[in-house]
């Protein structure tokens, strides 16, 4: 068997790679050694940078359908509710998406499934990765399947995407490095009868501990997720759910009936992160690279960035169109993301569960009753949405990003958010493309941008605006200027209308 690039783990960020390479027709098998998709909610937050990423190929629609928006928090603390926070728009002007997605893992596969099959791909479940070897042409894989039956598979890169346990880092000899919380976590999926509405999440505050409820779709439907105390010695496999349940009561103080328990489980929180995101032909992606605490339903979104960095780089350097070195930059950018994320989960898990005697005091007595006011300054919305929903994310020390210090956007940002003639900006910029956008203030007349970048016409596309009032704020200038979006829709190059010549030194360094 010949492809571009074997995908090992069908996973979120596997799947959400496989929907990238789709759309940008590249061949590619995926294996993956469980029987299907899984039937456990696991992941369940979808941020907003996700469902950008979505709305390119179709999906994000589909996604919010199915889920449940959080509309709101309510903190509570001794088994009273101290305060609550709206959520509702709170990202509104930022991003089409807003909000915070609730969604069941499974729905989510099954989502990325049905459009990998209905454009006549397959996944190989019960499919194993047996070995594999690499040299500087391209990468042999061994597979084998539930039957014993035995293939190689040629392919010019292989990504792992293979989960925490990852046989793709470890047969790549990369060191996985972090520590362990000694707390042990527990997450379980049921039913609660209760006297709280299904419209918000429930976070419980204690003098040690932090244990929330998060609705799902369907009656009376949560996910619970919480700690046990430090001193508990017992392993993940020895705690009964009974013993859950008594720890949610004690720490909650709430009075609640938990019913028809649909799954459960727990475990110990790793805080890891690899050296490097790649050997030679060999990438890997989501947890896989790096995994960490549950705060702010990152993990799962993060893996899906990660497939979203590398697959357009993957896809031009597959069709000719860019040299190897482009494929450098998947590390450089994606590790130091990855350094943010532990350090910022970490830092909020802390908050949550510290038992430094001042931490706790302002966390049970003193959050509960300013969060909502907080949250609804502009100035605290500007901040926290970006960091949560990741479309604050920026790439402005990577070597793919031309600085131009005249502009309020730089490069390495994410393309800002905004309404052109009543409708989204991104809804211009679906193609699986490199975007030339040109905004002219009026006053000069523009270069013929098509003809002038002729020689990239095969993987970009040239877009001219006028320069609103609202685009010359959010910029930062009055005056006409050009910025060249990557095919991720960050900002690779941003200048003045005359600096056509150093866009096209940008572009030849790595273009062919």
């Amino acid at each position: 068997m010949k492809t571009d690039v074997i995908i090992v783990g069908a996973g979120p960020t596997g799947m959400a790679l496989a929907c990238q390479f789709i759309r940008y027709g590249i061949d590619f098998v995926i294996v993956d050694k469980k029987d299907k998709i899984t039937k456990y909610s696991k992941a369940i937050g979808v941020q907003a940078r996700s469902l950008e990423i979505y709305e390119q190929i179709g999906l994000a629609d589909s996604l919010i359908s199915q889920g449940t928006l959080a509309e709101k928090v309510r903190l509570a603390e001794g088994g009273e509710v101290r305060g609550e926070v709206t959520l509702t728009n709170i990202g509104e002007g930022m991003s089409p998406y807003p909000f915070l997605l609730l969604i069941e893992q499974s729905m989510h596969e099954h989502l990325l499934e049905d459009f990998i099959k209905s454009h006549e791909k397959q996944i190989l479940w019960n499919t194993e990765l047996e070995s594999f070897t690499q040299d500087e042409s391209g990468v042999k894989a061994n597979i084998k399947n539930a039957d014993g039956m035995r293939e190689t598979v040629e392919a010019k890169f292989l990504v792992g995407c293979d989960g925490a346990k990852s046989p793709v880092r470890l047969a790549l000899d990369l060191q996985f490095e972090g520590s362990t919380f000694e707390r042990l976590f527990y997450v379980a999926d049921v039913q609660i009868d209760w006297e709280f509405s299904h419209d918000a999440l429930m976070v419980c505050l204690a003098q040690s501990s932090i244990t929330a409820f998060f609705p799902l779709p369907g009656e009376k439907r949560y996910r619970i997720v919480g700690t046990f105390p430090e001193n508990e010695e017992r392993r993940e496999g020895e705690i009964l759910y009974e013993e859950i349940e008594k720890q949610i009561i004690e720490d909650t103080k709430l009075k609640l009936d938990i019913y028809n328990v649909n799954w459960f489980s727990v475990y110990k929180v790793h805080s890891r992160r690899v050296e490097k995101f790649s050997r030679g032909r060999c990438f890997l992606a989501g947890d896989s690279a790096h995994v960490h605490t549950p705060a702010g339903a990152q993990g799962m979104n993060t893996g899906i960035q990660d497939a979203y960095n590398l697959a357009w780089k993957l896809a031009l350097v597959l069709r000719g169109k860019a040299n190897i070195g482009l494929l450098e930059t998947y590390n450089e950018e994606r590790l130091a993301n990855a350094k943010r994320l532990l350090q910022t989960t970490d830092r909020v898990f802390d908050f949550g569960a510290s038992e430094d005697a001042f931490v706790a005091f302002f966390r049970t007595h003193i959050f509960p009753y300013i969060a909502n006011f907080a949250l609804h300054l502009k100035t605290v919305q500007k901040y926290i949405f970006p960091l949560v929903s990741q479309t604050g994310i920026n790439y402005r020390k990577s070597s793919l990003s031309e600085n131009d210090d005249f502009f309020r956007v730089k490069a390495g940002d994410r393309m800002p958010y905004f309404l052109y003639e009543n409708t989204s900006i991104y809804e211009k910029l679906k193609s699986p493309k490199f975007h030339l956008l040109a905004f002219s203030d009026g006053q000069h007349q523009l270069p013929d941008l098509t003809n002038e970048f002729a020689a990239f016409a095969e993987f970009t596309d040239v877009h001219q605006f006028p320069l609103f009032p609202n685009i010359a704020d959010i910029f930062g200038s009055n005056e006409s200027f050009i910025v060249l979006l990557r095919p991720d829709n960050y900002v690779g190059f941003i200048s003045k209308i005359n600096d056509i010549g150093h866009l096209k030194t940008y572009l030849s360094r790595y273009f062919l």
